[in-house]
């Protein structure tokens, strides 16, 4: 989350809730006047996959190179794919690559959104 944005939530999550009802009708009211602007969707960061990598060190690396993937997203199917590997035995490499191609998709599912 952008700083500004980071600090509306605080202002935000500070109200009661009548203050925090003014200040969503108040958003509204502005995006009504001004519009939404579409946000151009960053590249993912290429960061080099690490020798001997492991699945956690797969999904810290995953969510720097694709910031613009909110965690919560991916997280259910990420972490099966870690259960999978860390409780059933399946392969290191075998999990990486499909949470690899998991984040991709995402990737790939926000850029058609936005056109």
């Amino acid at each position: 989350m952008k700083r500004d944005a980071k600090a509306l939530a605080d202002l935000f999550n500070a109200l009661n809730k009548e203050g925090q009802q003014s200040l969503f009708d108040y958003a509204e009211f502005l995006q009504s006047k001004f519009g939404v602007e579409p946000q151009p969707l960053a590249d993912p960061v290429d960061i080099p996959k690490a020798e001997n990598e492991t699945v956690v060190g797969a999904i810290k690396r995953l969510k720097q190179a694709y910031p613009m993937i909110d965690s919560m997203e991916v997280f259910a199917v990420a972490s099966n794919l870690m259960t999978d590997h860390m409780v059933k035995g399946r392969d290191a490499e075998e999990v990486i690559n499909e949470i690899e191609a998991l984040f991709e998709e995402t990737y790939r599912k926000l850029l058609r959104d936005i056109d």
